[in-house]
């Protein structure tokens, strides 16, 4: 593959790459991997760190090219070789973060290389004061008010370029990042999206373009160029929209077409299984991720959120003490050993490095998640709700800082507020019975009896985490005296329980029971009444009731009463209980399966 040291070259050559078919199947994995190793070199030589170490980490699990294959460096044009001396000190300088020095260096320089990392410095620079100008006083919560005051003048200088068609890849990603910084997301889009028209192997432009789509209705409409960087791209922004099917298809494919040592891809299929909460096979992956790269840290605080939710404190310890020894001024570092504390209940101490974990990333959604729990386990709602609404601010995406704030506005008891966040996290994750259940709960206290209705049944539809879904909705049946549609969803209940095969304490089980012993009572059905009496007897709470109606059952038929034939009572308990024998007949819906609203 032919190489220039101009942008525009690199460009066409990276269009002219082999292009991924709807199929999936790359035609030429050794031209990709040169790619990837040419772009690797170009953005360290901007001083774009973490896409070039994206771009070598996907090199390196392709096959080695041999010696023949190996391409040269660039050449070096006339403008490249009047700004070298200023680039290579400059260079210097930035590497040591001494952006101003770089800039004043670079000023005057004409190559496309030294006027990116001119520009780049002086945004790095602002972006430097922005975090040294905030005191220690101020908390993280207030770290994110303070601006960039070079951003305005780099956007004039920037468009006037853009104007001009003067900017390259590199420039034209610039100038995305300074749009975004202003909150300009329109422009920046635009901006992105040609950038990786011109520009298609930086994936820098691909990732900030993934941060501002919020929806797959505004993916289709982007127009994106027809490369094997965009099938990346996707599986990305699926894994971040929660479209965990697709994405996970997404990076199959990418395994099956040579991938499959990508380092990148295996942790990404990690972070999808820990979306769909499917938390053992993402502890598996995860754990498979950390023999094949020990010493890596992306995503290690998404991993501790699984041993979190798995309540295993020796591992989480050892992660913690573990990622310590690597590095302990990382922000995963912070929030891995945060989520330590969280677990054993010493919640000041997680706040804090949670605190530690914003002051080195202020914009680190996870972070600011994480801490608005800590806030709400020591009962600070307002400090709470603004953490949760910085997360937002980071991300929309962000579907546990909207149910976050639903939680925090339930505690205040402000029911309409509630209500709006919960379904702000309903409408990110559709699918996630935790939020459906959190909207009946609020329509309920609204006394919006259908909606909840609907919510509850919804729940138990798309598969209930908790299993508590039929129990709301069978008392609030009981609470409208509909006593056949309450015993309906005690039934499904006890079957699903019973179904699972888990040996666990449900804590309404006994209620459920209770109530069916009732109804079967009324329903002068002795038989199914004596089968749920006996089972409330294996229950403290409700073992007097219990014991109780089976004496009065055994009273009513020594009297030699009949059961009626006048009360319909269709819906019957099983005979047996067991795991191995439950009856797998469903009960039609009670027309509640439409969309909550």
């Amino acid at each position: 593959m032919a190489a220039s040291s101009s942008i525009v070259s690199v460009a066409a050559t990276a269009s002219s790459a082999p292009v991924l078919p709807a199929s999936c199947n790359f035609s030429n994995l050794r031209e990709i991997k040169k790619q990837l190793l040419l772009i690797a070199g170009l953005t360290r030589e901007r001083g774009l760190l973490h896409s070039s170490k994206w771009s070598a980490e996907l090199a390196f699990s392709l096959p080695a090219l041999p010696l023949s294959e190996l391409q040269p460096p660039p050449p070096i044009t006339e403008e490249d070789a009047q700004d070298m001396d200023a680039y290579t000190l400059a260079k210097a300088y930035f590497d040591v973060k001494e952006y101003d020095r770089a800039a004043h260096f670079l000023h005057g320089c004409n190559s496309k290389k030294a006027y990116f990392l001119y520009m780049y410095s002086r945004y790095l620079s602002g972006e430097k004061k922005k975090d040294d100008e905030t005191v220690d006083s101020l908390g993280p919560l207030e770290k994110g008010q303070v601006k960039n005051e070079a951003l305005r003048e780099l956007r004039v200088e920037l468009s006037k370029k853009h104007q001009a068609r003067e900017l390259d890849g590199f420039g034209l990603y610039l100038y995305g990042v300074v749009l975004r910084k202003l909150d300009l997301v329109k422009e920046a889009i635009d901006v992105f999206v040609e950038a990786t028209h011109v520009l298609p192997l930086h994936w820098g432009a691909w990732l900030e373009l993934c941060n501002l789509i919020t929806d797959k209705e505004m993916l289709k409409f982007l127009s994106l160029p027809d490369t094997w960087m965009k099938e990346f791209f996707l599986a990305h922004i699926y894994t971040e929209l929660q479209l965990i099917e697709e994405a996970l298809q997404k990076y199959q494919n990418l395994i099956d077409v040579g991938f499959s040592k990508s380092s990148y891809i295996v942790s990404q299929i990690a972070v999808a299984y820990h979306n769909i909460r499917d938390i053992d096979k993402a502890l598996s992956i995860f754990n498979e991720l950390r023999k094949q790269d020990p010493y890596r840290i992306e995503n290690m605080d998404t991993f501790s959120n699984l041993l979190y939710v798995r309540s295993m404190k020796s591992e989480l310890s050892y992660l913690a003490h573990n990622l310590c020894e690597i590095d302990k001024y990382r922000v995963e570092t912070c929030c891995v050993i945060g989520n330590y504390y969280s677990l054993r209940s010493q919640h000041e101490k997680a706040a804090l490095y949670f605190q530690r974990a914003l002051k080195l990333n202020p914009r680190y959604l996870g972070a600011w998640t994480l801490m608005g729990h800590e806030y709400m386990e020591m009962k600070n709602t307002s400090a709470a709700i603004q953490a949760y609404r910085h997360a937002i601010e980071v991300n929309k995406r962000d579907y546990r800082a909207w149910y976050g704030l639903g939680q925090t506005y339930e505690i205040l008891k402000m029911p309409f507020y509630c209500l709006y966040y919960y379904r702000r996290a309903h409408q990110l994750r559709p699918n996630d019975s935790r939020m459906l259940v959190a909207l009946g709960e609020c329509y309920e206290k609204l006394n919006q009896l259908v909606e909840a209705k609907k919510c509850y049944w919804r729940a138990y539809a798309v598969g209930d985490v908790e299993k508590m879904a039929l129990v709301k909705l069978a008392k609030l049946h009981e609470q409208l005296t509909e006593s056949e549609q309450a015993a309906q969803c005690y039934i499904k209940y006890i079957q699903d329980i019973y179904s699972c095969g888990e040996i666990v304490e449900h804590l309404e089980e006994s209620t459920a029971f209770r109530y069916l012993a009732q109804y079967y009572f009324k329903c002068k059905l002795w038989d199914e009444a004596s089968a749920c009496a006996q089972k409330c007897c294996a229950f403290n709470d409700t073992r007097e009731e219990g014991k109780a109606l089976l004496r009065q059952i055994l009273q009513l038929r020594n009297q030699g009463e009949t059961p009626s034939t006048e009360i319909p009572a269709p819906f019957f308990l099983p005979a047996s209980l067991s795991a191995n024998n439950t009856p797998t007949r469903r009960v039609s819906p009670l027309n509640l399966s439409s969309v909550t609203p």
